[in-house]
């Protein structure tokens, strides 16, 4: 992988394993020469993402809306800083500037593009690993859920493992090399759906 979005919170949570997890993984993507595609932030897990990535040396682009840059939160640091007229805008720029997702703690902003990256997958706009990082147990309610939406019958078993889990960057980052592409929806038979 040449680069992955990295989705997290712009918040700083309480509990500072948060930030060194966010900073540690901008540090280790960077190591390994993954470049960052990330929200454009410079507060809360972005800021840190960001931040350890820079410190060693990698490459870091971020996409921010025009409305979130002028309140003082864009990340100026970025290697490359992209703003964007919105939400959607800056999503598919993290889809088209990516080889894959991995989404770090986060609140509703980092479910909504979670979800939507598991969304395009299944519907066959790309075919990009999207890995959950579930470090501290943070995801778990979150992974229990996933699999009471499969047993349920909502996600079909063709698109159950599109969703890659791990506790750790190393492990997660291996999930994600050796993804391989699921069959979307489009290429369903009717009998499949």
């Amino acid at each position: 992988m040449h680069r992955v979005a990295v989705y997290c919170g712009s918040a700083t949570p309480a509990d500072p394993r948060y930030m060194t997890l966010a900073r540690a993984t901008g540090a280790e993507l960077a190591r390994r020469g993954i470049g960052v595609v990330y929200g454009g932030g410079r507060l809360g897990l972005m800021g840190a993402l960001a931040a350890g990535a820079l410190e060693a040396g990698g490459e870091v682009i971020g996409v921010i809306p025009h409305a979130l840059a002028g309140s003082e939160v864009a990340n100026r640091d970025c290697t490359d800083l992209r703003l964007v007229g919105g939400m959607h805008e800056r999503k598919q720029q993290f889809t088209d500037l990516s080889d894959g997702f991995i989404t770090l703690p986060g609140g509703v902003g980092t479910m909504d593009e979670l979800w939507e990256a598991i969304s395009w997958a299944q519907l066959g706009y790309h075919d990009k690993p999207v890995g959950l990082l579930n470090a501290f147990g943070f995801y778990d309610h979150l992974v229990a859920f996933n699999r009471h939406m499969a047993a349920v019958g909502f996600i079909r078993p063709a698109h159950q493992t599109i969703l890659k889990v791990a506790e750790d960057l190393p492990a997660l980052l291996g999930l994600l090399e050796a993804h391989e592409p699921h069959r979307p929806i489009f290429q369903m038979e009717a009998a499949e759906l």
